[in-house]
């Protein structure tokens, strides 16, 4: 265990640049905050640890571990600069983001964001498609960062049990099509049908959009069929992970 005392050590400056979506890019590496989420990443076999750091306190609860990540005790002071939450637990990991998908697994169905911008949502909508067994989640253009700190609190987790891809959904929905998969986009439009008229499926796409304007015009022409959830009492619309859950519980059949 090393001991780190200083806010201008090299270590911490560069764990600072993890905060930005830039820095995080250019390490290819994030940090995890709090025991579940270190505990989730440390129980996971398919996560790389870059190292492990804490307050005294923080490294005792977390107790011995079996690893080979260097571990790092801070000072009260750097725990503040690096904490992002209201009341930190005082434990932090550094992981390795996995490598970038170059290709879907076309095993099962895949959730596709298309610029959903807050950062609890995504990571709402990650934890929610790695719940239901979705083999991945497509972080289309405008969507938040899937590294955010928001978005990996509302995570939970579920980051280091889902593939996760980076693409254009257009090109993408080609791709799905191509290989005669289903593509479901999400509106309210007159040739919008409800969810519930649709059978469930094994391999499919689903199409969740922007929490303000929802899906684009550009992506909704490219899908095979809009869905739309019925609203029943005064409600103007449902949040999208809220929405999402229910199309993704009733369209997948895992068989």
């Amino acid at each position: 265990m090393e001991d780190i005392v200083s806010l201008k050590n090299q270590q911490v400056k560069r764990w600072r640049k993890l905060r930005s979506r830039k820095g995080r890019e250019t390490y290819r590496t994030y940090i995890v905050e709090g025991f579940h989420l270190v505990e989730e990443a440390l129980n996971t076999t398919t996560v790389e640890i870059c190292c492990i750091m804490g307050s005294e306190k923080a490294l005792a609860l977390l107790g011995k571990v079996d690893h080979l990540c260097p571990i790092y005790h801070l000072t009260a002071e750097i725990v503040a600069e690096l904490s992002e939450t209201q009341t930190s637990q005082e434990i932090f990991a550094e992981v390795r983001m996995p490598q970038l998908e170059e290709n879907l697994k076309l095993k099962g169905p895949y959730l596709l964001l298309d610029a959903v911008q807050d950062p609890g949502n995504v990571g709402t909508l990650i934890r929610t498609a790695a719940a239901c067994g979705f083999e991945g989640v497509v972080l289309g253009k405008g969507t938040a960062d899937a590294y955010n700190s928001k978005t990996l609190r509302s995570a939970q987790g579920s980051h280091f049990h889902i593939h996760l891809v980076s693409g254009d959904l257009k090109q993408l929905i080609q791709k799905m099509q191509h290989e005669n998969i289903s593509i479901y986009g999400t509106a309210l439009h007159q040739k919008a049908i409800e969810y519930k008229d649709v059978s469930p499926q094994e391999v499919f796409g689903l199409v969740v959009g922007n929490e303000g304007a929802g899906v684009s015009n550009d992506i909704l022409q490219a899908v095979d069929a809009s869905l739309y959830i019925p609203i029943r009492g005064g409600a103007e619309s449902l949040n999208v992970s809220i929405a999402a859950a229910i199309l993704m519980y009733h369209l997948y059949d895992p068989q």
